[in-house]
């Protein structure tokens, strides 16, 4: 039985998903205590309680403390089953981070599987579909569906996985030149005007041409939702910017993309800061490295709880190089 203590590093959801997935992958159980301490509402809400309930499906695990509100839960998993799975979470809670839970033990599955949540698509402080979609997803032999959008605090979105099982070594250490940037925004019950007031911004700061420039007006929406978002091409990959405004207008919106991507450039890494937390997980399962800017406190506690499975696995090379073996 490994044990962890949730209020370890940054304190977040992330030590338990990661824990989660590496208890899945390897089969060994784990006690985690102070569960998301680090968090004015700590222990398992909506979307933390999909995650283990939907961990604990897919791999016949016995599991105590499933409940609302528990800061304690243990995590005996079973065999991992391959199959067509969907999870829903009844609330605007991330879609992305239940299907990143479950992506690692799938991965290494004995057949393809499909899995579909419910709830939030496009979440501030967690990764929106654009960034899975893009940046994340090329990675890790995953096609993801956006079956429909939700926005917090509504939520009523719908995201589908189909997960191909196999060997997905990183190398993302060199990037290159930018070839282009596209920018996107999208509304969601709201005036259009405000949509094309924050694209019209990020227009002008890049100087972009119409093809591109991206409008999207989520068809039949459930509930009000603004973002935006800059989809940088380059070599090796593509890095996706996002930011989240309220449901007027808000001149700042288009500067917090912008500032992310120029913060990004400077550094001159192929990896940002957000990805590179999400492909820590890859990088310990399947080998590689990958070069980043100064790791986030959210990463370091990641490299933390895959080193209590994984001794030694994956390490800070130093210079932003991290590495696995």
């Amino acid at each position: 039985m490994i044990e962890i203590d949730g209020s370890m590093g940054e304190g977040g959801g992330q030590v338990l998903r990661t824990s989660l997935s590496l208890a899945m992958v390897t089969g060994q159980p784990v006690t985690l205590s102070n569960i998301r301490a680090g968090r004015g509402k700590p222990g398992l809400l909506r979307q933390h309680l999909t995650g283990v309930r939907a961990s604990a499906e897919i791999c016949d695990a016995v599991v105590q403390g499933d409940v609302l509100g528990s800061t304690r839960v243990v995590f005996t998993p079973g065999a991992v089953r391959a199959g067509d799975y969907r999870f829903a979470i009844g609330s605007a809670g991330s879609t992305g981070l239940v299907l990143q839970t479950l992506l690692p033990a799938l991965s290494v599955a004995s057949a393809p599987s499909t899995v579909t949540v419910e709830g939030g698509t496009h979440n501030s402080g967690s990764p929106p579909f654009p960034f899975l979609d893009r940046a994340f997803a090329p990675h890790v032999g995953v096609q993801l569906e956006l079956v429909r959008w939700g926005f917090y605090p509504a939520g009523g979105g719908e995201l589908r996985a189909t997960i191909t099982p196999g060997q997905y070594p990183v190398d993302r250490v060199e990037r290159g030149p930018i070839r282009e940037v596209h920018a996107h925004a999208a509304i969601s019950g709201i005036s259009h005007r405000i949509g094309h007031c924050t694209l019209g911004a990020l227009k002008h700061a890049l100087d972009l041409d119409r093809d591109h420039i991206h409008f999207h007006q989520v068809p039949d929406p459930v509930g009000p939702g603004l973002a935006c978002w800059l989809e940088a091409r380059f070599d090796s990959g593509v890095a996706i910017f996002t930011a989240f405004g309220e449901r007027r207008a808000n001149d700042g919106l288009a500067d917090q993309a912008l500032a992310q991507l120029r913060a990004w450039e400077a550094e001159d890494v192929p990896v940002d800061e957000h990805l590179a937390d999400q492909l820590m997980l890859p990088l310990a399962l399947f080998g590689g490295r990958l070069r980043t800017g100064p790791l986030s406190l959210h990463s370091r506690t990641n490299l933390q709880v895959i080193d209590r499975f994984l001794p030694g696995r994956v390490r800070d090379a130093g210079g932003g190089l991290i590495v696995a073996g």
